[in-house]
């Protein structure tokens, strides 16, 4: 089966389980349930389109969809997790209450629909790192790939704990998380989501996909201008006092060492 017979077929699968997830949300009234599927859609993609390539190189074909494995149910878990028994996220809320009656048929092509494409688009080298045959042996790329995705599992797994862990305890509500990771980065699970996905590339790049750099290149614009920074740092200006002062000593993405307070100031 080619690359795009294939990429039809998974695009299929992932839009028809969006379709039904989007009932299930009209049911619960709960659009963030979308959410938790987003890391376990990519699952489902990697997986099939291990089933559907045996003509690609088996070991490039596990190690990647290994790692895609590990990345997207651990960030489903914590999505779960963490909206376990809460109220709709804020974002479709507001969503809900602009479209009014219409939400119910609105929320399919704004919410589901819409994450569903574009989850194919970025998914594209998940299934090219897989199709091609050559060349028939692990390369270098595929061994920095490794090491890479390993540090962006650890920002953005570490990233995650940390907060919940700093969120759990009522002495902190109100404040700003400014240690751990979060003391270099304002985002370290949206940093180290990034970086997972340029491993990814490199292993469909050592494949002879180089094509699909537009799938990191995404993931990183969408991660930084669109559905993650760039929204919730908009929230959290309002909503703690001391997010404008964390915002001028740390980084917003990238870590580095924070800016030294001037104590004459």
């Amino acid at each position: 089966m080619s690359f795009w017979e294939s990429y039809v077929l998974l695009a299929g699968v992932v839009l028809g389980a969006m379709t039904l997830l989007w009932a299930l949300s009209l049911l619960w009234r709960d659009a963030g349930i979308v959410d938790i599927f987003w890391g376990f859609g990519f699952v489902i993609f990697v997986w099939g389109a291990f089933l559907l390539t045996p003509e690609g190189f088996q070991p490039r074909k596990l190690l990647l969809s290994v790692l895609v494995t590990l990345w997207g149910l651990r960030l489903a878990g914590h999505i779960f997790a963490r909206n376990w028994a809460k109220p709709e996220d804020f974002r479709y809320a507001a969503w809900r209450q602009e479209a009014g009656r219409s939400w119910w048929w609105r929320s399919l092509f704004k919410v589901f629909l819409l994450q569903g494409g574009i989850l194919c688009i970025v998914a594209a080298p998940l299934l090219a790192a897989q199709v091609s045959a050559v060349p028939v042996r692990l390369t270098w790329l595929d061994v920095v790939a490794i090491p890479l995705w390993l540090v962006g599992f650890i920002f953005e797994a570490g990233g995650d704990w940390q907060l919940m862990r700093f969120k759990a305890k009522p002495s902190n509500r109100g404040k700003v998380l400014q240690s751990g990771f979060w003391r270099y980065t304002r985002h370290p699970n949206y940093f180290g989501d990034a970086v997972q996905w340029w491993a990814f590339y490199l292993i469909a790049l050592a494949g002879g996909a180089w094509w699909t750099v537009f799938s990191p290149l995404l993931m990183t614009f969408l991660l930084v201008r669109v559905s993650g920074v760039a929204m919730l740092e908009k929230s959290l200006k309002e909503a703690k006092p001391g997010y404008r002062e964390y915002i001028e000593n740390t980084p917003a993405f990238v870590p580095w060492f924070p800016k030294r307070k001037n104590p004459l100031v």
